[in-house]
């Protein structure tokens, strides 16, 4: 029986779609992979999502035909701010830094059908709004959480890490970590709040680059945003992701103050395109809780339900018309 789960593993990880880089390019399989992604933080932990593979799936396939190939999950969604799906034990993570088994098995399951329609998983491992919530794990828990989560997720290829969301306590040493067990896993962090490029050293060691870039506080970030992209690609070479831009929505969590549109976005997102850097479009559909306009009742990114993201996703399904051949 152990020789046939071991021989199974193989064949899984053999077949497991592979993300890869080439310069500033993402690769599946050995191939052009435009990486264009979703906030989907509370994936794991979204119960119309995870009724079953099929449903889920369905979900992958709705998402792709409005451009997106990527979703940007969250291992910790234990924050205190409201958002739709948080709660207490809504972590990879217990407090010692072991993995919970559930919402493991969750992730497992996420990834597995993302692989199947050919999509990709960026996994947040840490966040500062968990720091925030005072649950921020200590160095000896979160060591052992992500040499656990590294070894659990090493047969399938199609996921990456982010070390942090807007935060940057000992990326170095969690790289490191990462890298001992795992030497193909590719490794990135979002180094802190809006315009946060990270330092040199951290940017280096990282496999690609992907900070949260200008939001509506400078005035214009469509032109902003697109010039730091710009910067951080000729500086250190590697893919770039703006991966947290500025979006509409509530003023809160560095939202906007004023009136937003939907060109304001599009705008943006095709500026980075033309530099050669990828997108993920961020939204407010889950930020102000379940019962509220902005999120959906099934707590799921839904592309169809704000006119106002429609808008903007649709532009992204056009990727192909507007992405730049490379």
């Amino acid at each position: 029986m152990r020789s046939t789960l071991i021989a199974l593993m193989f064949v899984s990880a053999l077949d497991a779609g592979e993300l890869t880089i080439s310069g500033t390019r993402f690769l599946l399989d050995g191939k052009p992979f435009p990486l264009t992604g979703i906030s989907f933080f509370n994936a794991i932990y979204n119960p119309a999502f995870n009724k079953n593979s099929t449903d889920r799936q369905t979900w992958m396939r709705k998402f792709q035909r409005y451009g997106v190939n990527t979703l940007r999950v969250w291992a910790q969604w234990d924050s205190k701010r409201g958002f739709a799906d948080a709660c207490d034990e809504c972590s990879l993570y217990y407090p010692d830094g072991r993995l919970r088994a559930n919402h493991l098995v969750r992730l497992r399951q996420i990834v597995s059908d993302a692989d199947t329609l050919g999509m990709v998983i960026e996994l947040t491992l840490f966040s500062h709004e968990t720091v925030e919530a005072g649950r921020h794990l200590d160095k000896e828990a979160a060591d052992k959480a992500v040499a656990a989560i590294t070894a659990e997720m090493k047969p399938h290829r199609n996921l990456f890490f982010q070390v942090w969301n807007e935060h940057s306590d000992r990326v170095l040493d969690h790289v490191k970590t990462i890298k001992a067990l795992d030497p193909k896993r590719l490794v990135t962090n979002s180094p802190g709040f809006s315009s946060d490029l990270g330092d040199q050293r951290q940017n280096m060691a990282l496999d690609f680059l992907t900070p949260h870039t200008a939001r509506q506080r400078v005035g214009r970030h469509w032109e902003v945003a697109p010039a730091e992209i710009a910067y951080l690609l000729k500086r250190y070479n590697k893919p770039v992701v703006d991966d947290e831009p500025a979006r509409n929505g509530t003023p809160n969590f560095g939202g906007p103050k004023e009136q937003t549109y939907p060109w304001d976005q599009i705008v943006q997102i095709w500026q980075v395109w033309q530099l050669g850097g990828y997108i993920v479009y961020h939204h407010d559909m889950f930020q102000t809780g379940y019962g509220t306009p902005a999120v959906p009742p099934s707590g799921i990114p839904d592309p169809e339900f704000s006119p106002y993201h429609k808008a903007v996703l649709e532009f992204i399904a056009q990727r192909e018309r507007y992405m730049p051949k490379h």
